[in-house]
């Protein structure tokens, strides 16, 4: 590169490193002519100077300084590569060796050689094997020499395994997000090396505030994923991410959350890492980690409020005034960082032919899944309000419930209850009735209804007799959700519900804590959150109190499942003749009718027919049979004037 092109640092460095360099020469040329080498005198260097820093920031000694002077020379001027191989007396050997370090200057001494000193304890020189000790080539470390050089890098056995993110100047901070910099910035400030753990939300949100801190610290971050950790990082990466850190003033940022938490390899090997790193550390999580060994303080991450949200949105959008009723909506619905806000808004505005409100709400719905897919079981959505066949008290319960989801902004935010009291701001539903008498079919019809993602948990497969385990698995669940603010279902309650009011043992004692665990998420919750049941009564009415709504499915009876059997088929479907009062005298559910009626479609079909009665007799007769089951005189009453019997 041109000298002209450089900046006037990195110039003035290589000026005065280079001046360094030259005063040796003519030392180690009297040196090797046989002659007394004499080392001038020598100016003082700037602060600035990277020889100078070094020497500063990791203590060294004039002895150990000039080491690390005559390996540079040897690196950047051929002349005392030349004159070293000359004074070893091995053409072939150009490295600096000891016994040319300890013939050229007057303060040598052996304590050099000890692990505990700077040159060997920071990993700054390799000495070659298989030498005579004194005869022993010495080798800068690349990392150093680039330092001392003036060139920004990173040491290899580092870039596989921490990276350093390019941030585009400082992102602004909400409110709650500025308070935490604050704290964290005071914690790093403190007369006590602090050990950080920053828990709640996603990585990306934390970056920004980690990127302030670091800021108003005058350092950098280094991030490094916590499943990258070697078996043993104390020795080797522990020591060289130090290193990394006073050379170029770097704070480490370890990604907790890819940690495998059943991996107790995984775990020590963080949990040594931390203990053994002495330069500062944060620690991004979702949940807390705990170190028996290495206390650390920790700080909780909150949700951005609705105002903070709802500034995000206004600002990005440079809201018309068309929007601010869909503003308001996005803000109380989902749970999103400032940069996905961002993204969301770039994203809708780069398309102006589609709506705006259709795109951001799309957009927003979409971000839980990658993190929700592995987790639950998503439902595509087609049931409507015409489809689902309750009672008229039950279907009103229903479109009340869907009326408290619609309306959470002006109710909590506008109107002020939001400022009353956070708790119990969640709307958690239990759906309560036998199998196929539509709880899922409801769940569908609100999903829908609200257009947002539907994801059904089988909470007996979440449920763990590991005593931490099954709220380990809800909290993965609801943090994954609550970005999205998705419906979730979670069938099979009666798993972690029954009547445990008695504690026989420690068993039943822990069970009352997953209960109330998932009864405060539930109400924590800023989606809506639906259990359901077969067994409503093996429910503690303790745990009952605490739902906002409780449905009842009840079995159908023969109008209802006769208004089943009407709305089943799809209007493509051709259809015959069919009695649709007969049709309900079968004693069946509302889900066994889809079964029989899909069933009687592919009969049909086959038969190149319409659906017709006899159809469904067939598919009804090989459904009982699933079930043990066999018709009734009374269910098939009637049925020959409709069809002839076989």
């Amino acid at each position: 590169m041109n000298a002209s092109a450089l900046s006037p640092w990195y110039q003035e460095n290589w000026q005065a490193l280079y001046r360094e360099v030259s005063l040796l020469l003519s030392a180690l040329e009297s040196l090797a002519g046989g002659k007394k080498a004499e080392l001038p005198p020598r100016q003082p260097l700037p602060e600035t100077c990277t020889l100078e820093r070094l020497r500063d920031r990791f203590g060294l000694s004039p002895f150990e300084r000039d080491i690390l002077t005559l390996c540079v020379g040897a690196n950047i001027d051929s002349r005392i590569a030349e004159l070293c191989a000359k004074i070893n007396g091995d053409p072939q050997q150009k490295a600096p060796s000891l016994s040319v370090a300890f013939t050229l200057f007057p303060d040598a001494s052996w304590s050099v050689l000890s692990p505990q000193q700077p040159l060997q304890d920071w990993k700054m020189l390799e000495f070659a094997p298989g030498y005579n000790l004194m005869q022993t080539p010495i080798r800068l470390d690349k990392r150093i020499l680039c330092y001392l050089l003036g060139e920004a890098t990173i040491d290899d056995r580092l870039a596989g395994i921490v990276r350093f993110p390019a941030l585009d100047g400082i992102e602004p901070l909400t409110p709650s997000q500025t308070a935490i910099a604050a704290q964290l910035l005071a914690a790093l400030t403190s007369d006590t090396f602090p050990r950080l753990q920053l828990c709640g939300g996603d990585l990306s949100a934390k970056i920004p505030i980690i990127a302030r801190v670091c800021h108003a610290l005058g350092l950098t971050f280094g991030l490094l994923s916590a499943h990258r950790l070697p078996v043993d990082p104390r020795d080797l990466l522990a020591k060289l991410w130090q290193r990394e850190a006073i050379l170029s003033d770097r704070l480490l940022l370890i990604d907790g959350d890819t940690a495998n938490a059943n991996d107790p390899t995984q775990t020590n090997a963080l949990s040594l890492l931390v203990e053994t790193v002495t330069t500062p550390v944060i620690i991004s999580s979702r949940d807390r980690l705990h170190f028996p060994n290495c206390p650390l303080e920790t700080f909780d991450l909150p949700l951005l409020s609705f105002r903070e949200k709802y500034a995000l949105w206004t600002n990005y959008l440079e809201t018309a005034p068309e929007l601010a009723s869909e503003v308001v909506q996005l803000s109380a619905q989902f749970n999103l960082t400032p940069a996905v806000i961002k993204a969301a808004c770039d994203r809708a505005k780069s398309n102006p032919e589609v709506p705006l409100s259709s795109i951001l709400w799309n957009y927003c719905r979409k971000q839980a899944r990658p993190r929700l897919e592995h987790l639950a079981q998503r439902i595509e959505c087609t049931a409507t309000w015409d489809d689902l066949v309750l009672p008229a008290r039950e279907k009103s319960m229903l479109q009340e419930l869907a009326i408290q989801v619609k309306q959470r902004a002006t109710v909590y935010e506008t109107w002020g209850f939001a400022k009353k009291s956070k708790r119990g701001l969640g709307i958690a539903a239990l759906f309560a009735g036998t199998s196929g008498t539509g709880k899922t079919m409801a769940a569908e019809v609100l999903a829908l209804e609200f257009n947002l993602d539907l994801y059904r948990i089988d909470l007996s497969a979440v449920t763990s007799k590991y005593i931490g385990e099954t709220e380990k698995n809800l909290s993965q669940i609801f943090n994954a959700a609550e970005m999205g603010g998705v419906v979730l279902l979670f069938d099979e309650a009666d798993a972690v519900f029954g009547k445990r009011t008695q504690v026989k043992d420690g068993r039943d004692r822990y069970a009352n804590l997953e209960v109330s665990y998932l009864l405060q998420r539930m109400e924590a919750y800023q989606g809506l959150a639906i259990l359901t049941t077969n067994l409503k009564d093996a429910f503690d009415r303790a745990f009952l109190r605490r739902l906002r709504f409780i449905v009842n499915f009840p079995y159908p009876k023969p109008e209802a499942r006769s208004e089943i059997w009407q709305r089943i088929f799809p209007l493509e479907t051709p259809t015959r003749d069919l009695d649709f009062a007969l049709l309900g005298q079968l004693d069946v559910t509302g889900g066994t009718i889809r079964a029989i009626a899909l069933n009687a479609a592919f009969l049909a079909a086959d038969a190149n027919e319409p659906v017709m009665m006899q159809h469904i007799l067939q598919a009804t007769r090989s459904e009982y049979l699933k079930t043990g089951r066999s018709l009734t005189p009374p269910e098939i009453q009637d049925w020959d004037a409709a069809i002839a019997m076989p």
